[in-house]
């Protein structure tokens, strides 16, 4: 079976073109999309459902730099072990212990501006996350990139729990 990459004709590295992608997505939903098989089979609708499935799959993946970096470290046979291994580096440990009280000290006064302050700074760690994986994964230094891949789910998880409490305070 291919993988996303060859779906979409894309060549399998973190770095991607998201035009050449959502060209490709486009592409290939055209050849599958359900209303062109409005007067087939049974079987062949489902087969193409099937494939429009599994497009839309691919291309959320791919999309999304987090699931990009985990497919591609699994593509390269490294067990990411996102459930059970949650170690991390002592900085990052003590900087997730940081961050973790201002969102505390912001919850307890309400303060929307504090949170969105630790939101942007968050954000800015994501974003070096995704740029250092990046250059991991395309260096094929797929262990160390793992790693960074489970950084980077803590940071994505936090920065939506900090927008939820935005919301809340702004609702």
């Amino acid at each position: 079976m291919e993988n996303h990459f060859d779906l979409f004709h894309l060549p399998q590295q973190f770095a991607i073109d998201a035009g050449q992608l959502d060209k490709a997505y486009r592409e290939v939903q055209g050849r599958v999309h359900p209303d062109r098989f409005a007067n087939a089979t049974d079987a062949e609708k489902r087969v193409a459902m099937q494939w429009a499935t599994r497009a839309n799959e691919a291309y959320q993946t791919l999309k999304n730099p987090y699931k990009r970096a985990r497919y591609l470290c699994e593509l390269n046979g490294v067990d990411l072990q996102i459930e059970s291994n949650t170690a991390m580096p002592g900085d990052f440990l003590m900087q997730q212990l940081e961050w973790r009280e201002s969102l505390a000290d912001a919850k307890a006064i309400k303060d929307v501006t504090a949170l969105e302050v630790l939101q942007e700074d968050v954000e800015t760690a994501r974003k070096q996350e995704v740029e250092r994986i990046g250059r991991l994964l395309d260096a094929k230094q797929f262990n160390d990139a793992g790693a960074g891949v489970r950084k980077l789910m803590f940071l994505e998880k936090f920065s939506i729990e900090i927008s939820h409490h935005i919301d809340q305070l702004d609702g």
